[in-house]
């Protein structure tokens, strides 16, 4: 099986042997077009280093805080069955397929780097799932039922957008392994969960723990 081409192109102008391969989630039943783990076994050159910061491929891993939160909504379906559900910095859209998976009524991923929405699309067609796509949170209605977001909270700057989760939805379900810690009146800590990037970037053990919060609108 291929690599899609427009998502083979753009990890090739970042790390010109870098390839794609369909890999199946440990732990999971989902598979995702995402960077050959043999890629990450040589060191990048300083000028590969800097166009990866410039732009980084986050659609090119499954983060940890996705993948807890895909496996621990397998665990419990009811939370996006027959629902409406945005997933917030998609990524490689892992959460918006899981929720797809287990029966919501309609998903759509949302983020603002193009690749990623490509990167969604590709690995919808890979799980036999179909969504909806969005590059502007900001423009969508207030007409979710649940809005899941994984690893968008990594700088305490990005906390004011908690409230704006609930400005789009009933609920929000968040998973963070970068601000595991936050107080917020509305959030309340749900479950400590375990997981890795994958591929495995031997992440320090302190963002291997996902911590997982839950809200729900008052009003």
């Amino acid at each position: 099986m291929n690599a899609p081409p427009a998502l083979q192109a753009a990890l090739g102008e970042l790390l010109g042997d870098a390839r794609l391969t369909a890999q199946r989630l440990p732990g999971s039943e989902l598979r995702l077009w995402l960077i050959d783990p043999a890629n990450m076994a040589r060191a990048f050159s300083p000028e590969e280093t800097r166009r990866i910061l410039a732009e980084p491929p986050y659609w090119s891993f499954c983060w940890a805080s996705g993948l807890a939160l895909a496996r621990w909504l397998a665990e419990r379906p009811e939370w996006v069955r027959g629902r409406r559900v945005l997933d917030f910095g998609a990524g490689s859209g892992v959460a918006a397929i899981a929720a797809a998976r287990l029966g919501a009524a309609e998903v759509v991923a949302c983020d603002l780097d193009p690749q990623a929405l490509t990167a969604c699309r590709a690995n919808a067609a890979l799980n036999g799932v179909e969504l909806g796509y969005s590059a502007d949170f900001f423009a969508e209605a207030d007409r979710f039922d649940l809005i899941l977001v994984a690893d968008v909270l990594y700088d305490r700057a990005n906390l004011p957008l908690l409230d704006r989760f609930l400005g789009r939805a009933r609920e929000a379900l968040v998973a963070d392994s970068r601000v595991r810690d936050f107080a917020h009146p509305r959030y309340r800590r749900l479950a400590s969960l375990e997981a890795r990037t994958w591929p495995d970037l031997a992440e320090p053990a302190e963002f291997r723990r996902v911590s997982l919060y839950h809200a729900r609108r008052t009003a």
